[in-house]
């Protein structure tokens, strides 16, 4: 049987009937689409979903109980030490300044940057003059003018025991040209 189709424009197509028309070598396919793969696949994806939102569940929970703990002291509450910020400052920064060695502070906040340095050049021409103590008040260094009066009266130790140095002792070992550098001679430089 064919089929008439008709047109706007007065023209007539027929289609022929071809569904007696058989192709054996062409039928559903199989292996189009593999139905346990996707089932698994969406198995999988839930499964998934459900972990990730049990985890973030218990991350949120984390995150809560966190902040439910006794907060710190409000920043009123502070001292004024605690509220600087920590070391090091900047210099001419507020709360800027530094420690003697005799634990002394010493404040420089505001003052020009060549003020550490005077503060810091007093001390250790001090140190210079009258010895430097340590934190316990311990001497740990003799005045300048001592220590050389010292090495006036007592001179600078010297090597007495010793043999006394033979050229050889200052000869450098050196790989010799002949043996590709696998032997060494000593030579004076």
């Amino acid at each position: 049987m064919s089929k008439t189709k008709h047109t706007g424009n007065g023209h007539r197509t027929e289609t022929p009937d071809v569904s007696h028309i058989r192709n054996v070598e062409v039928t559903h396919e199989l292996s189009d689409i593999n139905v346990g793969a996707v089932l698994t696949f969406v198995v999988v994806l839930i499964v998934m979903t459900i972990g990730v939102y049990i985890g973030m569940w218990l991350l949120f929970d984390y995150f809560t109980s966190r902040d439910q703990k006794e907060p710190g002291p409000g920043p009123m509450a502070l001292s004024q030490q605690e509220r600087l910020p920590p070391e090091p400052r900047l210099q001419a920064a507020k709360g800027f300044g530094v420690t003697l060695e005799n634990g002394q502070p010493v404040s420089l906040e505001l003052r020009e940057p060549q003020a550490e340095y005077r503060v810091l050049r007093t001390q250790w021409e001090q140190d210079l003059k009258t010895g430097s103590k340590d934190a316990t008040g311990n001497t740990i260094g003799i005045p300048i003018d001592d220590a050389m009066k010292k090495i006036l009266t007592d001179g600078l130790p010297t090597r007495t025991s010793e043999a006394p140095a033979k050229l050889q002792d200052y000869a450098v070992s050196l790989p010799t040209a002949a043996s590709s550098g696998r032997v060494s001679e000593k030579r004076l430089q």
